[in-house]
């Protein structure tokens, strides 16, 4: 059935002058890690391709290098640091031309904040101080280190309007090189550069300047700056320096230096959450403003520009999650808007060196590599039915990826409501959007005539066979282990085998243990944590004991460690690091050293042991004699794992039923490797 758009949001449709370029709508995909930078050109420029194809009136680059000094690795970073850099950005900005789409590119020194680990290069910064990543310090730049990186910005601006960007960036916040400049803190200069605010400002002006001499009008200069120093104060400083500069740029794109607040998962920080910071920007500088807080509600996005907040929709996230967003809301299809769970695994993907996932978005990152696409898949050949056992993120996105294909589909599920995990984890406190994993599967299998739901239907061999359906696909999901098997025990803990030991699924389902709780947590993402939280909040006295050097290790990697930390702490939670809990002895819990194996006991009236997890895959074993045409497990009944990797197992098995396996591999080549001189 058409559909048309509400009027109300024409207004996020309207055209917007950015300088000599104009973005032809309100859509703004900020610049964003992805994992992917100048190693996978044609993979990065495939996924940004999407998102102008869905709408994203302007599509950016991550951070892009502007010279050897700034690099970044084992992060992947765009660059453009000779000529043959251009090609490759090249393809990303004319693959978002194709869909008339403006494209932006980041330019970036990390200064401090990089080891340069490849390059072998000295880091630079205004001070002589300790690199981020590295047991080494910065170099303390002198005049003619200043001149080359002028020289270096200016030569990249040049490099960035050859391959086609329309939109040139000015880097001057996350702590890179012009902020720490910038920063009070961490330039104490005495020279032109420090001592004063007008002088600390001085590379930033020169490095605006430059660029404008280098793009001319060809390019409109976005700025993306913090609206305070790095400690949070120097506000009124650094407005007057945002008045001041304004016309010298042509796009605002502020933050806050808080990056757990910018990049916060939602179960600290919520929708919109930078308004109160960054709302001052538009009126005291005239200029369009872009601002990013993870919009995934169109309501949310019309009430920003409509009280004047922002210009632009800015987004990192929720363009991962749907790189339709902007045409559903454009064509009045809210309902089919894949909205962020803000469970920051994009991020985690891109902290781990690969190209980023998402736990909505299992096309994400695919798109060049296997030909996937967010909103269309192949129709089927043949039409067999299929019969999908397990309704939990594995399942339904199974079933709805065969139905979308035209296949007749039976999803059984053997409790009496689809979303298997995700409905007991987004119980959790905390985690409620992530219950939007199961809404929006559900919400979309029901618009599907060719996909059956059988609730309060457990299978078993039999009743498979019963179907008389000839391809089967199991997804039974896992239990959390009773008896501690995993990295530290790989044989399990024999003392386990207590009244006192409850199961993270008995905790999920409700159980509140009383008296002095001790969680191990040996799996080291958020469970162990949110488990500790959870049985906090109902009043228990817990100990929280993890393998790791720090609550829910994993968590680093999706930004959420620091906060979780927090959270446990002001609600009493012991913490207990480097630790595993050896044995259960009567009233008390003996906790050994991962280092020295040196033991305490502690007190222990209840134990939760977050280990890991029994693939519950004993219907795909009896299924295995059955003489089906074709059988298959997914999801965490074959590898326990993250909701995203389920949701991505059973998006695969669905697109590859009946379809020959195949993706395609990027990587350099000696016939096609070119040599630069840097």
């Amino acid at each position: 059935m058409l559909t048309k758009r509400d009027p109300r949001f024409d207004l996020l449709f309207e055209p917007v002058r950015l300088g000599p370029v104009t973005a032809p709508n309100r859509f703004y995909q900020v610049p964003h890690c992805t994992g992917m930078g100048y190693a996978l050109p044609e993979t990065l420029a495939a996924m940004r391709a999407i998102k102008a194809e869905g709408g994203w009136g302007v599509v950016n680059t991550e951070y892009c290098s502007i010279h050897p000094s700034s690099d970044d690795m084992p992060y992947p970073f765009a660059s453009l640091w000779d000529d043959g850099d251009v090609k490759s950005m090249a393809r990303m900005a004319e693959q978002v031309h194709a869909h008339g789409a403006l494209a932006g590119v980041e330019l970036w020194h990390g200064g401090q904040r990089t080891s340069n680990y490849h390059s072998r290069e000295t880091a630079l910064g205004p001070e002589s101080l300790p690199t981020f990543y590295g047991p080494w310090q910065c170099q303390k730049m002198d005049a003619a280190d200043i001149k080359a990186l002028r020289s270096w910005h200016r030569t990249a601006a040049l490099r960035a309007k050859r391959a086609g960007f329309d939109l040139v960036y000015v880097y001057a916040g996350h702590t890179y090189l012009i902020a720490q400049f910038l920063d009070p803190a961490t330039n104490q200069r005495n020279d032109q550069y420090g001592g004063s605010r007008e002088n600390q400002e001085r590379l930033l002006r020169e490095i605006i300047q430059d660029t404008r001499d280098a793009i001319g009008d060809a390019c409109a200069i976005a700025l993306r700056i913090e609206v305070t120093d790095e400690d949070g104060g120097g506000k009124e400083a650094r407005s007057a320096l945002l008045r001041s500069i304004a016309p010298s740029i042509d796009l605002l794109d502020v933050t806050v230096p808080d990056y757990s607040h910018e990049m916060g998962a939602s179960r600290f920080v919520k929708e919109a959450s930078l308004e109160a910071e960054i709302a001052h920007v538009r009126e005291i500088t005239g200029k369009p403003v872009v601002c990013v807080g993870r919009f995934t509600s169109p309501e949310t996005m019309l009430s920003q520009v409509k009280r004047g907040i922002v210009d632009l929709i800015g987004a990192a996230r929720p363009s991962i999650a749907d790189p339709f967003l902007p045409a559903k809301i454009r064509d009045g299809r809210l309902d089919d808007i894949r909205e962020c769970i803000g469970c920051n695994v994009c991020y985690a993907y891109d902290a781990s060196g690969a190209p980023i996932r998402c736990t909505q978005n299992p096309t994400m990152g695919e798109e060049w590599r296997r030909g996937w696409h967010p909103e269309r898949v192949t129709i089927a050949k043949t039409r067999e039915p299929v019969l999908v056992v397990g309704g939990g993120p594995a399942g339904l996105e199974a079933a709805l990826t065969l139905g979308r294909r035209g296949i007749p589909v039976m999803l059984a599920e053997a409790s009496n409501a689809l979303g298997g995990r995700v409905t007991l984890e987004s119980r959790l406190p905390g985690l409620q959007e992530w219950a939007r994993v199961r809404d929006w599967r559900v919400h979309q299998i029901s618009k599907l005539a060719n996909v059956e739901r059988f609730l309060s239907s457990r299978m078993s061999r039999d009743d498979c066979l019963a179907t008389g359906v000839r391809h089967v696909i199991v997804a039974t999901g896992s239990q959390w282990r009773r008896d501690g098997r995993g990295l530290a025990f790989p044989a399990g803990v024999a003392s386990y085998a207590d009244a006192r030991t409850a199961t993270v699924d008995d905790v999920l389902r409700g159980a509140r243990p009383a008296g002095a709780i001790v969680v191990f947590d040996d799996d080291n993402y958020y469970m162990g944590p949110s488990i500790a939280e959870a049985l906090a909040r109902s009043g228990a006295s817990v100990t929280y004991v993890t393998s790791k050097g720090g609550v829910g290790a994993w968590m680093e990697r999706t930004f959420e460690q620091g906060r979780m930390h927090s959270v446990l702490a002001d609600l009493g939670v012991h913490i207990v690091v480097n630790s595993t809990v050896s044995r259960l002895l009567p009233g008390r819990a003996e906790v050994s050293c991962v280092f020295t194996g040196k033991t305490s006991e502690i007190a222990c009236d209840a134990f939760v042991p977050v280990t890991s997890r029994s693939p519950e895959d004993d219907l795909w074993i009896e299924l295995r004699s059955a003489g089906l045409a074709s059988l298959s497990r997914i999801g965490d009944c074959k590898a326990p794992g993250i909701i995203a990797q389920a949701v991505y197992d059973g998006h695969r098995a669905a697109q590859m039923f009946g379809e020959t396996e195949g993706s395609r591999r990027e990587r350099p080549s000696v016939d096609t490797i070119e040599a630069a001189k840097l």
